[in-house]
């Protein structure tokens, strides 16, 4: 009698076709996201909102601090017919503003806001301070042309960057230090209006 040899069944052979094939859960992606420091008028979350197109306030993480730089209204905005802040780089100065964690579907969005295609402001990349933590890769945006003499604000201007600082808990005296420049470049530019009408 001779022995059939033991035939190994491939593992497509041994599988029971009415096993049930488990499911795989697929959980999604998680967005990715970039860091944002508004030290203007987007410091106002409902600002923001208006070139975003949905709420922010869930993006804020706190007041941050940027140091060495200031501030300088180095810009006339068409759009909103004033000057327009802008950060300069000083070694003795520091500026505060709001830090965002934006989802990148914000990107383009915060570009075309901030007019880099037309060559308005372009991105810079700093590290802040925010609650006791060093952000180093931040976005932040400066003036590429600046004027030679700061411009001042209109009052819608004036309103939405003081209603931003306050509202996001930049520091006391920072908010009125961001009051005076704003109102000293204001009551210049109508002194200036006043001679020239005389």
């Amino acid at each position: 009698m001779t022995t059939q040899p033991h035939r190994q069944d491939s593992p497509s052979q041994s599988l029971e076709p009415s096993l049930p094939v488990a499911n795989v859960l697929q959980f999604p992606q998680p967005e990715p996201t970039f860091y944002y420091f508004a030290y203007g008028s987007c410091m106002c979350p409902v600002d923001l909102k208006r070139s975003l197109g949905e709420s922010t306030h869930a993006f804020v993480l706190g007041s941050a601090i940027l140091q060495g730089y200031r501030l300088g209204f180095n810009r006339k905005s068409v759009r909103r017919n004033c000057g327009v802040l802008d950060i300069v780089p000083d070694v003795n100065a520091t500026v505060e503003g709001v830090l965002y964690r934006l989802p990148e579907r914000f990107s383009d969005l915060l570009d075309h806001r901030e007019e880099v295609p037309h060559g308005g402001y372009r991105r810079e990349t700093v590290e802040v301070s925010c609650q006791g933590r060093v952000y180093p890769d931040v976005r932040t945006y400066v003036v590429v042309e600046k004027l030679a003499e700061e411009l001042a604000p209109n009052d819608w201007y004036f309103n939405v960057v003081l209603r931003g600082a306050i509202t996001c808990g930049l520091s006391e005296a920072y908010c009125w230090q961001l009051f005076n420049q704003m109102h000293q470049l204001q009551q210049r530019h109508w002194q200036t209006q006043s001679l020239r009408s005389a």
